[in-house]
């Protein structure tokens, strides 16, 4: 069976108990984060792990571990499972008090929570694209923040799924900002645009890597953000994730993008992403 990171200790599932007045069940007053495992290693943990003490800060959160603790526990718990291929997934909440709006006075220690799960990589997505509809982005302003208030994102993904596709791309009035779960991006005559860090997106840290990709290959990047209409009218279209990687989008509501197939700039990325991955296997 597998452990629990469940605040400084790691133990088995059964013995972690969630108070029920805990605020992130009941106020999602909490943040989270999902880092991948490759091989046993933990692709872009530092950044991962900056950027959730970023989320603690700007809710006012506090984590009772250093960032080295964080590292350390987490890499603990990785190695006791013995995953190979996943990803780690770490939560934290505000803690446990009666339930009131504001935030407890005085304090009360915030709750930490991780797990491991084993996965494979999405290899034939990867190499066949995937289909994506468009949905308007109804959630809160503050997307920046890597919080657990997710139900935009969950009915937005909800309604993807229902209509057979794998992403619901998002978009406020007439401008795309990201996907339900991922970064979105789109190439025109061999220019990547994406929507730019604002509180409108999520700052992706696959984002990031992907944006370092597009210097290594010679890709020219124009952080911009681009309406439904020009999203329809792209070369090539990807979205990106923790779990998804470098993933084509090759028909958006019911029409083909460029050729209705991974595009020749996307191939390219998913090449330089994968020389990034220790010890990986090619797509």
């Amino acid at each position: 069976m597998a452990k629990i990171l469940w605040n400084d200790e790691i133990i088995n599932e059964e013995e972690v108990k969630i108070g029920f007045e805990d605020r992130g069940y009941q106020f999602g007053d909490g943040i989270y984060e999902v880092i991948k495992i490759y091989n046993g290693n933990v692709f872009t943990a530092i950044e991962h792990i900056d950027r959730l003490y970023a989320s603690a800060d700007k809710i006012q959160l506090v984590i009772p571990y250093t960032k080295d603790v964080m590292h350390k526990m987490l890499h603990e718990l990785i190695e006791t499972n013995e995953v190979e291929n996943g990803h780690i997934y770490v939560q934290v909440t505000r803690g446990i008090s009666p339930r009131q709006h504001n935030f407890p006075n005085p304090a009360v220690e915030s709750v930490l929570t991780a797990y491991t799960k084993e996965t494979t990589r999405p290899l034939a997505q990867l190499k066949n694209g995937v289909k994506a509809c468009f949905v308007e982005d109804i959630r809160w302003l503050r997307c920046d923040i890597k919080s657990l208030n997710l139900l935009g994102n969950v009915l937005a993904k909800q309604e993807a799924i229902n209509k057979d596709c794998y992403e619901a791309i998002q978009h406020r009035g007439e401008i795309v900002t990201e996907g339900s779960s991922s970064n979105v991006y789109g190439i025109k005559d061999g220019v990547l645009y994406t929507h730019p860090v604002s509180n409108l997106i999520l700052n992706g840290i696959t984002r990031k890597v992907i944006l370092d990709c597009c210097e290594e290959i010679g890709l020219t990047v124009v952080e911009e953000a681009f309406t439904k209409e020009q999203a329809l009218a792209m070369d090539e279209m990807i979205m990106s994730s923790t779990n998804a990687e470098v993933m084509p989008i090759i028909s958006l509501e019911g029409q083909l993008i460029g050729e209705g197939k991974r595009g020749e700039w996307t191939e390219k990325l998913q090449q330089a992403f994968e020389h990034k991955i220790p010890s990986s296997i090619g797509v």
